[in-house]
C-alpha cells in the first residue's frame, strides 16, 4: 500500500464517511491475514468515531479467528460504489457487538481509494509490443527484454516466451526499464505476483507473469497514467471508426 501514495486519503472526515458507507451497504471485505495466504471475509459492523474504533465481524472458523488475533498486521480490501478501498491495521482485539463476538481495530489514519481508471488494466499493442528490460544475472543471459501483455497503474503483465524467469512468484527485480511509446522510459522495481501458462493455437506454451510496481516514483507513475490514457483514446477512436 505504500506504493499508492497518490491515492492516499488522510482526511479523517472522509475516511469516516467511506467506512460508514461500506458498513451501511454491507459490503464484504477481504481481510488478508498473512499476505494473500490466509484470507477472511468480513464486514464493518459499526464505526465508533468518538472512540477511534472500527468493529468487524468475526470468522466462523475459530482457528482462523485465533490467527487473526495473533497477526501483527492485517490488510483490508473492498469496494464502495465501484471504487476500490484498501486500508490496514497493526492491532486487532476480540470484543462483542450487540451481544455477538466481534473484532475491533483502531480507526485507520489513512486509506487508499482507487477509482476504476487508476487500477484498470489495458492491453498493450500486439503488432509493435511495449517492452520491459529486466537486469537478469549473467548466468540467465544478463539484461533481457520481454514484451508486455497489459499495463495498469499498479503493474504490468509480461510474456516470458522462452520461460527464462521460471514461475518466479514473489521474486523482485530492481531497476527495470519500460519503454512507453511517445511517453518515455519508466524505471521501477517489479515483483512477480502471479504466473499463468497459456497454450497457444500452435500448441506452444507461453507464460504470462503479473508484476507489481514496487517503489515507483510519482513521475514514473504519472508517465504510466499518461500512456494508459493514450491507449484508451486510441482504442475509443478505433471503436468509433475514426482511425
Amino acid at each position: 500500500m505504500e506504493n499508492w501514495h497518490d491515492f492516499e486519503v488522510e482526511s479523517r472526515r472522509e475516511i469516516f464517511a467511506l467506512l460508514r458507507g461500506i458498513g451501511e451497504k454491507n459490503q464484504l471485505i477481504r481481510m488478508l491475514i498473512q499476505g494473500e495466504t490466509d484470507v477472511c471475509v468480513t464486514s464493518i459492523l459499526t464505526v465508533d468515531e468518538a472512540a477511534n474504533l472500527v468493529y468487524l465481524d468475526c470468522s466462523i472458523d475459530q482457528e482462523q479467528n485465533q490467527r487473526i488475533l495473533a497477526s501483527r498486521r492485517l490488510s483490508f480490501e473492498t469496494t464502495l460504489d465501484k471504487v476500490r478501498i484498501l486500508f490496514a491495521a497493526d492491532q486487532i482485539e476480540a470484543t462483542t457487538y450487540e451481544g455477538n463476538p466481534a473484532f475491533r481495530i483502531p480507526f485507520p489514519e489513512t486509506l487508499i481509494r482507487l477509482q476504476r481508471r487508476e487500477y484498470y488494466r489495458i492491453a498493450t499493442p500486439v503488432t509493435n509490443p511495449v517492452r520491459v528490460q529486466i537486469a537478469l544475472p549473467v548466468e540467465l543471459g544478463g539484461p533481457t527484454t520481454f514484451p508486455l501483455a497489459d499495463i495498469s497503474c499498479g503493474g504490468i503483465a509480461i510474456l516470458d516466451n522462452k520461460m527464462i524467469l521460471g514461475d518466479a512468484i514473489g521474486k523482485s527485480y530492481p531497476e527495470c526499464r519500460i519503454d512507453l511509446p511517445e511517453t518515455g522510459q519508466v524505471t521501477t522495481a517489479l515483483q512477480v505476483r502471479n504466473s499463468l501458462d497459456l497454450t497457444l493455437l500452435n500448441n506452444k506454451t507461453n507464460r504470462r507473469l503479473g508484476c507489481e510496481f514496487v517503489g515507483i516514483s510519482r513521475g514514473n507513475l504519472s508517465a504510466v497514467q499518461r500512456y494508459i490514457t493514450k491507449l484508451e483514446r486510441e482504442r475509443n477512436a478505433r471503436i468509433a471508426g475514426l482511425t
